[in-house]
């Protein structure tokens, strides 16, 4: 009943659903070739695909780039249906139509349990749920990149505009020669003949633009010529050499350079300011005051000629800053009370089965508390956009993962209309969830409006990035367990307390939405009610508050911090009952098969249980997220006290493997971005400022310390699943149960360097 009414609440929030609405069929995301740009000698065959020319194939994107190698995966798809080389696929952003939005983001946000949501099993509710939401998801056609979702969501999508653009290409050419299409097949963008006639793609490209398609079925897999390859990725090319854009390269004529200061405080405010000798320094324009923008704390700006000037301005003028009227906050007052809150309030109930309590009283209990700090996203290219305003119209450059909602804050902002603003999404120096926020883009705006028509590009320093980021919130969780006399798990209890992201992120994007109430989030208890043990009485609850810190989606989200707990916990149960982490494991996955398996793999390319050199041990973990399980085996030793991870073994089960290679890159990226937040990761706020400001006090991994990484990716005929995130839950729990291998000590909060 719960998760009734929080669909009902989540569709509600959305706007009222119709009966009448409700049972038409979902909107087709194929789309017509009007939606793609007119350029000359391109010809749009639908939503997605345009043929050139010269035979080359133009694909609408709608992802960001931001390393995961989507720019590579998903031209991967188009060329294999088109059968053409992947080298003739170029790419072009796409626009603000609905078929561009991500589906299976949103569906994929739904709390269901998977033996609810067990494939082609699922109840009525639980099918009624994916398929409204799912519905909604087309009519509002929100397009991010986030959740891991991308190659999920276009997976059909983009074969089957390539199919059908193919179907009516070949179908043209059948209606030329008079043959018959089944006699006709196609290598490398040319419709050939057996008796000698053949065609270039964009020889025939107009004419089959009014060409039916006819029945279109795509390729089965085992005609696939690319899909499964490790292909190079077409991005890296003009990374090497310096010809790709991102956000920082924007370079217009006219251009003026902007640098912000925030108020130190988290929501303070600024008070009085004297600003002679800030812009008396050479290079300084102009001031500009910044309100509170998509989220972010007020400030000021200065303008200058160029970004040294800027900050150099910025940094000479004296403020007074306000604490908000709450009064500051404290990292370890908020500590404190989420212990408490768990302690003492009910939360949401995201599962139950049995009577947990109940349980508790026979067997063996075993209780153990974890904890999680706030931690910045810190990505390699510091926040920044570049915003013109001139004549009613708005431009904007940006790396983002949210173009259409950083247009509409764009548009809000300079009071506009979404049509009046143009907008370019340039390559991304890193995501990881902060550029699905807008805020940058609306102060960019801001201040653009400020400086006569010409384009004015912002650029945070590192310090303002990382004290001014949308954190991942701080969580604790008690966990509680009975064991009998054999060694097997009878109960489990969880209950988890921290500040759902979900509401604050809409609040702040998509304000069209959000309510005046908050809906369950999944992903404050997402690694927690969803495991895949076989543990016959559970329940798991969230206690979600509202503490005042900025917070937003990070890498991998509740997994990241849930894993921990949840692995963590399991290799203590393990221990309880004497039994080895693995053999502990293997006994509660017996009906989990494909969890088993990569299990099993991981321990095999491991060598678990092998010899190792003096003074290190192995630690594993498993866990599923964005639809994939990934099982890691990391070999640690201690170094004064502090974790060396030397190795780290990784077994995946991602559903069809696009593009193998860079399953592996993301593995092995993953592994990095989560080695610094296990050792170093920790963001501390006293008085309402955060103390870390840079890389000297908010580390990450250094090349030195980087760990060998090794992939195994499950052979499977599933769709494809995430792969950009699931590499991070994993390794915390790891290291941290290899530590306990090697020490006999628990260390249950992160960082485990600290």
């Amino acid at each position: 009943m719960r998760r009734r009414t929080w669909l009902l609440s989540a569709a509600g929030a959305a706007g009222a659903l119709v009966v009448g609405w409700g049972v038409l069929p979902q909107r087709s995301r194929l789309g017509s070739g009007a939606l793609m740009l007119r350029s000359e000698g391109e010809v749009p065959l639908n939503g997605w695909i345009k043929i050139a020319a010269d035979g080359s194939v133009v694909l609408a994107m709608p992802r960001s780039e931001m390393g995961q190698g989507v720019h590579t995966a998903l031209p991967m798809l188009a060329a294999e249906e088109l059968d053409v080389p992947l080298s003739s696929v170029r790419l072009e952003q796409a626009g603000a139509d609905a078929i561009y939005g991500n589906v299976s983001m949103l569906v994929a946000s739904l709390p269901f349990h998977p033996l609810e949501d067990a494939e082609g099993d699922g109840s009525l509710s639980v099918k009624a749920g994916r398929w409204i939401v799912g519905k909604l998801a087309r009519e509002l056609g929100i397009n991010a990149t986030g959740g891991s979702s991308s190659i999920a969501d276009l997976w059909d999508v983009i074969r089957l505009a390539a199919a059908t653009a193919r179907a009516s290409l070949v179908g043209a050419a059948s209606l030329q020669w008079k043959l018959p299409a089944e006699e006709l097949v196609v290598k490398d963008g040319v419709i050939r003949h057996a008796s000698g006639k053949s065609v270039g793609y964009g020889e025939v490209a107009r004419a089959a633009s009014g060409t039916p398609p006819g029945a279109v079925k795509v390729k089965d897999r085992k005609e696939w010529t690319l899909i499964g390859r490790s292909l190079l990725r077409l991005d890296l090319p003009e990374k090497v050499d310096g010809r790709a854009r991102f956000g920082l390269d924007v370079r217009l004529p006219g251009m003026k350079f902007a640098s912000v200061r925030l108020c130190p405080m988290l929501g303070g405010s600024v008070g009085a300011i004297r600003s002679e000798k800030g812009l008396s320094m050479p290079g300084a324009e102009r001031l500009v005051m910044l309100p509170a923008l998509g989220g972010s704390t007020a400030g000021f700006a200065v303008v200058g000629r160029t970004s040294w000037h800027a900050q150099r301005g910025a940094s000479a003028i004296d403020v007074e800053w306000h604490q908000r009227p709450l009064g500051g906050l404290d990292s370890r007052q908020i500590e404190a009370e989420l212990e408490a809150a768990v302690r003492t309030q009910s939360g949401h109930v995201f599962y139950e089965r049995g009577d947990a309590a109940g349980e508790e009283r026979s067997g063996k209990l075993v209780e153990a508390w974890y904890h999680a700090p706030y931690l910045a996203h810190a990505t390699m290219e510091p926040m920044n956009c570049t915003a013109r305003v001139a004549a009613g119209k708005v431009e904007v450059w940006a790396p983002t993962q949210v173009p259409e909602m950083a247009r509409g804050i764009a548009a809000r902002v300079a009071g506009v209309s979404t049509d009046d603003v143009i907008f370019h999404t340039t390559l991304l120096g890193g995501g990881f969830g902060r550029r699905l926020e807008v805020d940058v883009v609306a102060q960019a705006v801001r201040i653009a409006m400020d400086c006569g028509g010409a384009p004015v590009q912002l650029v945070w320093s590192r310090e303002e990035d990382i004290r001014h980021d949308f954190y991942r919130p701080m969580q604790v969780a008690r966990l509680r367990a009975s064991i009998d006399s054999g060694g097997r798990v009878t109960s489990l209890r969880i209950t988890s307390a921290g500040d759902a992201i979900t509401p604050r992120w809409m609040e702040r994007g998509l304000p069209m939405l959000s309510g005046p109430f908050d809906t369950p989030d999944k992903t404050t208890s997402e690694g927690l009610f969803d495991l895949p043990y076989g543990i016959a009485t559970q329940r798991i609850e969230h206690v979600a508050t509202r503490m005042g810190v900025p917070v937003g989606f990070w890498r991998s989200v509740g997994h990241s911090h849930n894993a921990f707990f949840s692995e963590s916990f399991i290799d203590e149960l393990a221990s309880a009952a004497k039994i080895g982490p693995v053999e502990f494991r293997r006994e509660l996955l017996k009906d989990a098969p494909r969890h088993l398996a990569v299990l099993n793999l991981a321990a095999e390319k491991s060598n678990w249980g092998g010899a190792l050199p003096a003074g290190r041990q192995r630690g594993i973990a498993l866990h599923e997220s964005f639809g994939s399980i990934v099982a890691q085996v990391a070999e640690v030793s201690l170094v004064e006290g502090k974790p060396r991870v030397h190795r780290v073994v990784c077994a995946i089960d991602c559903g069809t493997a696009v593009n193998p290679g860079v399953i592996a890159q993301q593995m092995e990226g993953s592994v990095l971005f989560a080695l610094t937040a296990l050792l170093h990761g920790r963001i501390d706020i006293r008085e309402g400022a955060v103390q870390q400001g840079n890389f000297h006090d908010y580390p990450i991994v250094r090349l030195a310390q980087a760990p060998s990484v090794e992939t195994w990716i499950v052979a499977s005929g599933r769709p494809p699943q995430g792969v950009g995130e699931p590499g991070v839950p994993p390794l915390a729990p790891a290291v941290a149960n290899a530590i306990f291998a090697l020490t006999g000590i628990r260390r249950r909060k992160l960082p485990l360097a600290a």
